[in-house]
């Protein structure tokens, strides 16, 4: 491979075992770019930057052949992909935040089942509350989005004593832990579910899935956990539910987002919100970096690169 400039949003003198050949160029989103994109090959894509961030240099990389993102979505950087010359490969960060995310999931099931925020806010008083709360034991729970991020959760849901686990994904397949069923079954296994978790990609078969239809298939009491995109979910029809109190939900993804301070959905009944962390832990950088090295390795041998999701130019794109 000729040398030609990395861009990287980590030191690259903080990650060991990079590979030999590129132009290593070290650029988080700053106002002033590293060195001129037109000479960048292969762009890491800056992670948890404001919308429009990583888009910035994205129509002057006329000889970029990779756009590796730290996430495991990719909705936030392919708009700027027509910008780009054909046959550039875009991967996802598949593998760096299935820990993480899956945590944050269990975290948000127990504290919405268990009552956490509420016993929250009477600590803040000095109040003892007491009560009778449910348990995730004996509970049905529903994955939508079966992919890497909904089998890590899936594994960490086992030792919970469920009396279900359904998973579903664009296409019905079958895993070591069961069936994974197609979207087109999702109208009859909402109602069985005490828990539906979306751990969806958002795109265009995806954004809004979970409209007033799908909400109104859940049964009373349900929660509903959203730790993939907040444009999975109809605010607006997630709100005349939660107003209703016939449903709860723990939301670590909004829409929009971030959510401002005046939305209704802050101060909805039986809502519970998070700042959109499921990637952001100590679990986050040595799996990054992991990544990082492996890719590269790849590219600099000109080996198949992993995680690709789709290529500049192919039909369909």
């Amino acid at each position: 491979m000729t040398a030609a400039d990395v861009w990287l949003p980590l030191p690259p003198d903080e990650i060991d075992g990079l590979p030999e050949g590129p132009r290593y160029r070290f650029w988080d989103g700053g106002e002033e770019f590293p060195a001129d994109p037109a000479d960048c090959a292969f762009y890491v894509v800056p992670y948890m930057k404001p919308a429009g961030v990583g888009l910035r240099p994205m129509p002057l990389m006329r000889s970029v052949r990779v756009v590796q993102t730290l996430s495991a979505g990719t909705d936030h950087v392919e708009p700027g992909l027509k910008h780009l010359p054909p046959g550039v490969r875009l991967c996802n960060a598949r593998g760096v935040h299935e820990a993480s995310t899956a945590e944050l999931t269990l975290a948000l099931i127990l504290a919405s089942l268990r009552g956490i925020p509420g016993f929250v806010r009477a600590q803040d008083k000095g109040e003892w509350r007491g009560g009778f709360r449910p348990a995730l034991a004996d509970r049905s729970v529903l994955i939508v989005g079966y992919g890497s991020i909904g089998a890590a959760i899936e594994d960490r849901l086992v030792p919970f004593e469920l009396a279900r686990v359904a998973r579903v994904a664009r296409s019905a397949r079958t895993t070591e832990r069961g069936p994974v069923h197609p979207l087109t079954e999702l109208p009859s296994l909402l109602p069985q579910a005490d828990v539906v978790i979306l751990s969806t990609p958002l795109n265009e078969s995806t954004r809004h899935l979970v409209d007033a239809g799908f909400l109104a298939r859940m049964k009373d009491g349900a929660l509903l956990v959203n730790v993939a995109r907040g444009g999975v979910v109809d605010t607006k029809a997630l709100l005349t539910e939660l107003e209703s109190g016939r449903i709860t939900a723990a939301l670590d993804v909004t829409d929009p987002e971030p959510l401002p301070a005046e939305h209704p959905l802050w101060r909805a009944p039986g809502v519970l919100v998070t700042p959109h962390v499921g990637g952001p832990t100590s679990a986050f950088l040595p799996r990054a970096e992991r990544l990082l090295r492996d890719q590269l390795r790849r590219y600099v041998n000109q080996e198949e690169l992993g995680n690709v999701v789709l290529v500049t130019g192919a039909v369909g794109m």
